[in-house]
């Protein structure tokens, strides 16, 4: 087991990969790493729902693992159309907490514009039935996913969160504007991401969760390494000081988000 890498205050990673081959054979290890980090619980995403089993069965395996499922946009041209049924169906287990991750990537998938739109739509009507919060992915897809998600929940509301946000101003103001939740990922703890750092500072404390993204997107002084769970309070600590808030302030504050949204996840707890 790795050492500790923060304090023993209780935070959550709202947003890893355990599934991944990255964490092949050590999913185990890698929770109890994060546990000694104070790291109580993670939500492990499911990007294409044929792995929805595998991925169930982590947050079966291990308490403090709880899991959301959907289509990922990269994946919404070469995966079978996911349906709202499906979808609906799969969040009666009550460890599967959140829709998703889907949203739009015009970056490497361009191509697959409509179909990703398609997906992103069946989500978010499969987010709005079940009253599970929608995780989305955008890149390079601002005024789309704006126009979208803002004419969505105008004709019926649904919750929201914009997972990793590294987007520009416009689509945070649009995605707060809803009511809907910016997630904080390693990028906001780079050198040279001072754009995202002032989105988040503008945004209200009450609307900001924090997540690794693992095995992706590791904060300093893990860059450039596999990200693990556990360095999720790197990042919170750079939140911290973009609050001007003790660490122990900015956790508290973020658990507080991470239990509104993630409602089932509260749930679970107290019924534990």
């Amino acid at each position: 087991m790795r050492p500790r890498v923060g304090a023993m205050t209780p935070i959550t990673d709202s947003h890893c990969h355990l599934d991944f081959p990255d964490f092949d054979g050590r999913v185990g290890e890698v929770v109890a790493e994060a546990k000694g980090a104070g790291v109580h619980r993670m939500v492990t995403i499911c990007t294409r729902l044929r792995t929805e089993p595998q991925v169930r069965a982590l947050a079966e395996a291990h308490d403090a693992v709880f899991y959301a499922a959907g289509t990922h946009p990269m994946s919404a041209g070469d995966e079978p159309m996911a349906t709202v049924e499906a979808l609906e169906a799969i969040a009666r287990h009550p460890k599967m907490v959140g829709i998703g991750e889907s949203g739009l990537d015009y970056h490497y998938t361009a191509e697959t514009k409509a179909a990703q739109q398609e997906n992103l739509e069946i989500h978010v009507e499969a987010a709005r039935r079940t009253g599970l919060p929608l995780i989305i992915h955008a890149r390079d897809a601002d005024d789309d996913m704006a126009r979208i998600l803002t004419g969505a929940w105008r004709a019926a509301p649904y919750t929201c969160v914009m997972h990793c946000y590294s987007s520009g101003p416009a689509l945070a103001r649009a995605a707060l504007d809803c009511g809907f939740y910016l997630s904080m990922s390693g990028i906001a703890a780079f050198p040279k991401s001072q754009e995202v750092r002032d989105i988040f500072a503008a945004a209200p404390l009450d609307r900001v969760l924090v997540e690794t993204d693992s095995p992706y997107l590791a904060p300093p002084p893990h860059r450039g390494k596999r990200n693990h769970p556990a360095y999720v309070v790197h990042t919170a600590r750079r939140g911290a000081e973009i609050w001007g808030l003790s660490y122990e302030d900015f956790a508290a504050a973020t658990e507080a988000n991470f239990e509104r949204l993630f409602w089932k996840v509260a749930a679970w707890k107290a019924a534990a």
